[in-house]
């Protein structure tokens, strides 16, 4: 922020400001209020409630909560009675205007100025009259990146907080996403994340499109994860961004009870998504046709034999399960986090007599405990407040004929296992808020990386439940116990490039048996996923296209097996260090030591090459 603050005061300096001058206290007549309010109707309306929750994790602290316009007049505040009298005497309050050119450097002005997020402390407010405050200020936008208003938290200097600009971004980004939604309310709007437990929080991506799948717009963290300017984006379509016709997506849509979608975006990052297809204020029904001929469901599940690497232990797991295929006998599956629980379990259900039938998953970890009860077991209209009107089908009625998937059954709230225990023993199901209970015919598979011993002992997991569970278990090892790696690999990269051939360079190959992989198979495949991004047309992926944090990782921790390490570690300069500093010397050396050059040579960030420059020192 210096640089900002030193650069605003230049600014009000050429604005024929004095540090001394005493504060403008003139503001809008309460008729021109209201006009400016009118003005900005929209942006007022979607503010109000954002700006009441804020003010309700601030309040008492001698704060207040500001909403300017674009050019800085504040059009509402609300804030600590004892704070807003303070605040009046420098006329912080609606109808007065704190841009640059009338107040010199303040957070609403220079936020406006510098299209950024702006913090103004203390005495680094330009005048001197405003030293008493300290301000957090972040931008407010539209669909077209415009500034269209500032949200604002000004209070006491003394009772600065750094939590505070982070509340006020967040409010922000609230604001920009209510504000997206009214602007397109008659179009397919897609909420998008790599991560599925970020679709619907704020750190989601946005995207509209034409009922015909033209790019329409996206928010700032939409136009972030598509790596695309928005005017790189107008040329675009829901199919060529996302792979995917709109016609399959109305389609998708067509269910009754449609899931999370898994779409590959035109830079091979995959992500999860919901969208929504309105027309005319009503969601969007396609044009009546014929019905299409009953086709098999499409899913993209590999059976048991995909699974077979050449790995021993990973053989006795797979001939265990498939014994118990088709006999009614639940499976618990084993294992750290990212180690293929729930590929195990697509795969059981691939080779089980049910695969024509649905499979069904959920992460009893990432459903808020409050909803987890209503997501598996549906509920009828009106069951509860927000409740969705003819009710939702749950988990395990979508899964009936078919396979449910609990993933992390040992995070399941205690008071919803009995609920299920009493489903898997009667096969009834009886949705929220109705007193009617449906039969239901499922296989089931969990999955969990607890001891679900421990979690007993610590009156967690029910011990009827874990019994009735408990028919066959099997644990699936971590990578790093695997033999199989060379071969695993080969396997993700054949997956993730369909269209290409990567192989990996002897030297990396050699850190990657070096690894611990604390991530296990997650970790991999996210690597190499990046990493055939990063490789682009070359065919061999080596150490240039992994990410800082792993090579970070390989230099810091020692082989699993320190008797293995003469083995597995490259031969250049016989340490990695030696040899990641080694390569950044000649690179430099090839580039006449431009370390913005040498970095994007070897693609690390800048600050890495001056990390192990600084190493050789």
């Amino acid at each position: 922020m210096r640089s900002i603050i030193e650069t605003s005061h230049r600014r009000s300096i050429n604005y024929g400001l004095q540090p001394e001058s005493s504060a403008e206290l003139t503001a809008l007549a309460r008729g021109d209020l209201s006009v400016l309010i009118e003005q900005n109707r929209l942006l007022h309306a979607h503010a109000v409630p954002a700006m009441e929750t804020l003010y309700q994790q601030i309040v008492d602290t001698h704060h207040m909560v500001i909403l300017t316009d674009a050019a800085g007049v504040i059009v509402h505040s609300l804030g600590d009675d004892d704070f807003l009298a303070k605040a009046d005497r420098v006329a912080l309050k609606p109808g007065a205007a704190w841009s640059e050119a009338c107040r010199g450097t303040n957070a609403i002005g220079t936020a406006i100025a510098e299209k950024s997020p702006a913090l103004v402390h203390a005495d680094q407010h330009y005048l001197a009259a405003n030293h008493f405050l300290t301000c957090s200020a972040a931008p407010i936008t539209d669909h077209k990146g415009n500034v269209i208003g500032v949200l604002d938290v000004s209070g006491d200097r003394r009772s600065f907080h750094k939590h505070t600009m982070a509340l006020v971004r967040m409010s922000a980004l609230m604001i920009e996403n209510q504000l997206f939604a009214a602007n397109f309310e008659e179009a397919i709007t897609l909420h998008f994340h790599t991560r599925p437990e970020f679709v619907g929080t704020l750190m989601e991506g946005i995207a509209s499109f034409t009922p015909g799948g033209r790019f329409l717009a996206a928010n700032r963290n939409g136009l972030f994860q598509l790596g695309l300017p928005l005017s790189g984006l107008q040329t675009h379509s829901f199919s060529s961004l996302f792979g995917l016709p709109v016609s399959a997506l109305y389609e998708h849509y067509r269910t009754a009870a449609p899931g999370m979608l898994n779409l590959c975006m035109h830079n091979g990052v995959r992500v999860h998504g919901r969208a929504q297809l309105r027309l005319s204020n009503s969601v969007f029904q396609p044009p009546l046709r014929p019905a299409p001929p009953a086709a098999p469901q499409a899913r993209r599940l590999s059976g048991l034999r995909y699974l077979r690497t050449g790995d021993a232990q990973l053989e006795q797991v797979i001939d265990k399960v498939s014994r118990v295929l088709g006999h009614d006998i639940p499976i618990m599956i084993m294992g750290e986090t990212g180690t293929g629980k729930e590929l195990l379990a697509q795969a059981i259900h691939h080779d089980s007599p049910r695969a024509a039938s649905p499979f069904v998953a959920v992460n009893c970890a990432s459903i808020p405990e409050t909803l987890i009860e209503s997501e598996l077991f549906g509920y009828e209209d009106g069951a509860f407040t927000g409740a969705r009107k003819k009710g939702a089908t749950g988990k395990i009625l979508q899964a009936n004929g078919g396979t449910l998937f609990l993933d992390e059954i040992g995070d399941m709230p205690v008071s919803l296992q009995a609920r299920l225990l009493r489903v898997l023993q009667e096969r009834m199901v009886t949705p929220l808020g109705s007193d009617k209970s449906i039969p239901v015919d499922i296989e089931l598979v969990c999955a969990t990386n607890h001891n679900l011993r421990e979690r007993m002992a610590q009156r967690l997991f029910r011990e009827d439940l874990y019994y009735r569970l408990n028919g066959l278990v099997v644990k699936l090892p971590p990578l790093r116990e695997r033999s199989d790696l060379d071969a695993v690999v080969r396997k993700i990269l054949a997956s993730e490039a369909e269209s290409s051939r990567y192989r990996i360079s002897s030297e990396l190959q050699k850190l990657f048996h070096q690894h611990c992989w604390p991530g296990n198979l997650r970790q991999l495949t996210n690597l190499l996923r990046t990493a055939i991004v990063m490789a682009g047309s070359e065919q061999e992926i080596g150490l240039r296209h992994m990410p800082d944090d792993f090579l970070d990782d390989i230099a810091q921790s020692p082989p699993p097996d320190a008797s293995a390490s003469s083995e597995h570690l490259p031969s250049a300069g016989g340490k990695l260090e030696d040899m990641q500093q080694s390569m950044i010397t000649a690179a430099l050396q090839a580039h006449g030591g431009n370390v913005s050059a040498t970095a994007r040579a070897l693609g690390v960030s800048r600050n890495t090459v001056y990390r192990k420059v600084k190493g050789l020192q």
